[in-house]
């Protein structure tokens, strides 16, 4: 198996246009499973949700993750909503990476 994905630095969201025009981001984006560090509520509570996902690129051949505008990680609850997000940034493909829920049987519902 390949590697976890580690990001050596951060970009903004509002970097990833410029980034892929320049060929600077050339691989698909790893959608990671990572420890909330945001706190809220809702999907925010840390507590009754400790994991959320992010998203990391690939600049200059070195991994990168994903900040907000105001300097904050960007993190989703929903792999759904984060794809949404992804193919409005221009992302057809990407890797998911889960090294944090146990491999073996399901432990939610199926659909």
């Amino acid at each position: 198996m390949l590697q976890s994905p580690v990001p050596a630095g951060t970009i903004r969201q509002t970097d990833i246009q410029a980034l892929v025009q320049t060929y600077r981001i050339t691989q698909y984006p790893a959608i990671v499973r990572v420890r909330r560090t945001m706190q809220g509520g809702g999907f925010g509570d840390q507590d009754r949700n400790p994991f959320t996902w992010t998203v990391f690129f690939l600049v200059d051949g070195v991994w990168m993750s994903l900040e907000s505008a105001r300097g904050m990680r960007r993190e989703w609850g929903s792999l759904d909503k984060l794809e949404v997000w992804l193919r409005g940034q221009g992302f057809g493909f990407f890797w998911v990476r889960n090294d944090i829920d146990a491999i073996g049987a399901p432990n939610g519902d199926a659909e």
